[in-house]
């Protein structure tokens, strides 16, 4: 079940507090991305994201300068479903600057602004996903939660904004979704010319069986 966007009430803890949260989390992770308070109160630790996305993403070369990268350079691929990444990250990282520093982690070009924080929690037998302020901090909800991701996981998702807002995209973008559509049209094509001929093929051996003189 999808909800509106929510803004988590952040509640102000104190750094004994924190220090105690964080140890009953550690005490409770089995794949060992724990968290760990530095002296200045700031935590770190390591969030899950798994991608849903419906549209394709650019990727860039290795060899790329930044997003001003040669359109040669870059090329637009649908994501495989299920695909989840890790990142480090503090307890002062927002929901925006997560979003950024996962398309930058994997030479992603497209526009951060394209994209969502979704949180997914299990409440009363549902599972709940909401899209989170771009405010928020991920890693603040993930020691709330505790490290199980049965209780809360994060999805990266498209905006969802009803028709696809084409003009938010660049030229090579463009480019690259026509390339991957004619592509897909040619697939099509194919399966349906495979397809009839093979009804064309029985049909002509029925009727062959028919005329056959008896």
């Amino acid at each position: 079940k999808d909800v509106q966007k929510e803004r988590e009430p952040h509640v102000h803890l104190s750094k004994e507090e924190v220090k105690e949260k964080i140890q009953s989390y550690n005490s409770s992770v089995t794949d060992k991305l724990k968290m760990t308070l530095n002296a200045n109160g700031i935590y770190t630790g390591f969030i899950k994201v798994q991608m849903e996305l419906c549209r394709p993403i650019t990727v860039q070369s290795s060899q790329g300068q930044g997003r001003c990268a040669p359109s040669s350079q870059e090329t637009a691929f649908y994501l495989p479903d299920g695909c989840v990444n890790t990142l480090h990250i503090s307890s002062t990282n927002t929901v925006r600057e997560v979003i950024e520093a996962l398309l930058k982690k994997f030479f992603v070009a497209d526009n951060p602004a394209k994209f969502a924080l979704y949180k997914r929690c299990h409440k009363e037998d549902q599972v709940y996903t909401c899209k989170l302020s771009d405010r928020e901090h991920p890693l603040y909800l993930r020691l709330v939660a505790g490290p199980k991701t049965e209780m809360l996981s994060f999805v990266l998702r498209e905006h969802e904004t009803g028709e696809v807002m084409w003009e938010a995209f660049s030229i090579p973008e463009l480019q690259n979704f026509l390339r991957i559509l004619d592509k897909e049209e040619n697939d099509q094509v194919q399966v349906l010319k495979s397809r009839y001929a093979a009804y064309r093929g029985k049909l002509e051996e029925a009727l062959r069986g028919v005329l056959k003189p008896g």
